[in-house]
């Protein structure tokens, strides 16, 4: 599933569960531009997705056609797949890591991203006797993780860790270089 179909089915669940929303709504509320939305929309009803009704005060109401129901069913089933797939990569990629981690003699680790990877990374770690000691983020300093408070920085402070380990896949050159940055040598720094 490419992220156009992605931008697709998310386009239609938002005008399936609002009909008139306005383009900048849609643009706001994917978080998607607002040319690009508009160039989706034409797309949409150029396929006959949708059909359009003009409505008082310059808004349009989107109908969505039997074949708009139909692909929209199909791209379901597809990011269903496609998500469970995910998820079975992101499993067997994280056991295999604790696995090295226990064979390396790994006690205690920080998480450094506090995203589903990490929800994910933190489920499977039940699985062995590595402990989670903290957590990492800076965007998210202060809220909840698990029973844990996510953390900023200064939690590589305490030496109660082994390894921190990247849970957040957005950029980890940019991260492991942050952790660098912040003393933690590459040794110490698990990556997925």
């Amino acid at each position: 599933m490419d992220k156009e179909d992605i931008h697709t089915l998310r386009l239609m669940g938002e005008i399936e569960r609002n009909s008139s929303p306005s383009q900048r709504e849609l643009s706001s509320n994917l978080n998607l531009s607002l040319g690009l939305v508009n160039a989706f929309l034409k797309r949409l009803v150029n396929k006959g997705y949708f059909k359009v009704k003009t409505m008082p005060r310059n808004r349009v109401k989107y109908f969505l056609t039997p074949k708009g129901l139909a692909r929209k069913s199909k791209l379901t089933v597809e990011y269903l797949r496609y998500s469970v797939n995910f998820y079975k990569e992101i499993k067997n990629l994280l056991v295999s890591k604790f696995r090295e981690m226990e064979v390396d003699r790994i006690n205690s680790i920080l998480f450094f991203g506090a995203g589903e990877v990490a929800e994910l990374a933190y489920l499977y770690l039940q699985l062995t006797g590595i402990q989670l000691v903290g957590i990492i983020d800076d965007s998210q300093n202060g809220n909840d993780f698990f029973e844990f408070k996510v953390e900023d920085f200064d939690r590589l402070n305490q030496h109660d860790w082994d390894v921190v380990l990247l849970t957040c896949l957005d950029d980890t050159d940019r991260d492991v270089e942050r952790l660098v940055e912040k003393g933690v040598s590459l040794d110490r720094i698990a990556t997925l």
